[in-house]
């Protein structure tokens, strides 16, 4: 059994590892700014902010994995490079491990080629940008903290949110650095599938200090 603490515990990606880990009869910390209507039992749900180093420290102490799964939206835009900076501070130099749910960008379009983020930014709208960024500086920060700390850094597929709707078919396929695809070009996952992967992880170790993708 694993003592996982997750940050945005009750977003999409971070509900769906929470949910994952408990089947799985890990024990769970969900930190979120405010506790959601539908909690599972046996899952120890805070009520916080990430943005607090003393409610960092609180439940990340001890912990054999801390995963960050903040969306950096909102009042969070920008502020997520703190946290991280923060939680290396914390965590460096200890046994816990540091994930990190980040996004497609920062993933090679074909082996040897450009980022997506490289053939993509030009048509990204303004306003989603930052969001895009901070994964981007995220992945950067986990790149170049000590060698002291173990983190893995999870990149979803191209196509990933709560509004797609992406049936889960409880299993996926697991990439490292380039965006994948499946057969009929489609590059997505379900929250839940995601979670899969993450929780395989988690158990069996095989990303240190480097970065995954999955598709379903």
């Amino acid at each position: 059994m694993a003592r996982i603490t997750v940050l945005g515990g009750s977003g999409y990606a971070g509900s769906a590892v929470v949910a994952e880990a408990h089947r799985r009869g890990h024990e769970v910390t969900a930190l979120s700014r405010t506790l959601p209507a539908d909690r599972i039992e046996g899952v120890d749900y805070r009520a916080g902010s990430a943005l607090d180093t003393d409610v960092l420290r609180e439940v990340t102490q001890g912990r054999d994995v801390v995963l960050v799964a903040l969306s950096p939206r909102g009042d969070m835009v920008g502020k997520l490079e703190g946290i991280v900076e923060t939680l290396i501070g914390l965590l460096a130099g200890t046994p816990t491990r540091l994930g990190y749910v980040g996004g497609a960008s920062s993933l090679l379009v074909s082996r040897g080629g450009p980022t997506v983020w490289d053939v993509s930014h030009d048509q990204i709208p303004a306003d989603v940008k930052p969001e895009i960024e901070t994964g981007l500086h995220a992945f950067d920060l986990l790149k170049a903290s000590p060698a002291s700390l173990d983190w893995f850094y999870v990149s979803p597929p191209q196509d990933f949110g709560a509004w797609l709707n992406t049936p889960s078919t409880g299993e996926y396929v697991l990439g490292g650095d380039v965006l994948l695809h499946d057969a009929e070009g489609r590059s997505t996952i379900s929250a839940a599938d995601l979670a899969l992967a993450i929780l395989d992880e988690i158990e069996k170790p095989t990303h240190h200090r480097g970065r995954f993708t999955a598709i379903g």
